[in-house]
């Protein structure tokens, strides 16, 4: 590669940043999972980033968690995750991180039957996890994502 190659590589790049740094937040509220009066955004998308805001196991339109337990609510909140990404436009392939709050930390392994389920194998995003006391509404599991569109 060439020095003016790879200069042009180099500002393609700050220009794609600076893009991504200016780009105005969108605000997203489908209404498919939780009511949207709420006091927080469904999702919000800077340039080509994607924030979803955290989801619990509960059943579409109420605060009521799936039954099940540890595994239900899991199942759940893939369900709600791939609802709200459906519903703007996307899907579980997009995601490339996750933040998993677990109640007890001891249903990890419980968590992860369930989750990897909802992704090809090796396609599976980043993931942090950590124990959480008073999850909302009483949850077993809260998982906030981010994407790329």
């Amino acid at each position: 590669m060439t020095t003016t190659t790879k200069r042009l590589l180099a500002a393609s790049a700050l220009i794609a940043l600076a893009t991504q740094l200016h780009a105005e937040p969108e605000f997203l509220n489908s209404g498919s999972v939780l009511p949207t009066n709420l006091p927080f955004s469904e999702a919000v998308v800077v340039g080509e980033t994607v924030y979803l805001s955290g989801q619990i196991g509960n059943m579409p339109g109420t605060l009521t968690l799936a039954e099940g337990g540890i595994a239900g609510e899991t199942k759940q909140v893939m369900e709600n995750i791939k609802t709200s990404l459906n519903a703007h436009d996307l899907g579980l392939e997009n995601l490339v991180k996750c933040t998993v709050m677990l109640a007890d930390i001891g249903e990890w392994g419980a968590f992860n039957d369930v989750y990897k389920t909802y992704f090809a194998e090796g396609r599976f995003p980043a993931r942090a996890a950590f124990g959480a006391n008073g999850l909302a509404v009483g949850a077993r599991v809260e998982v906030d994502c981010v994407g790329a569109k």
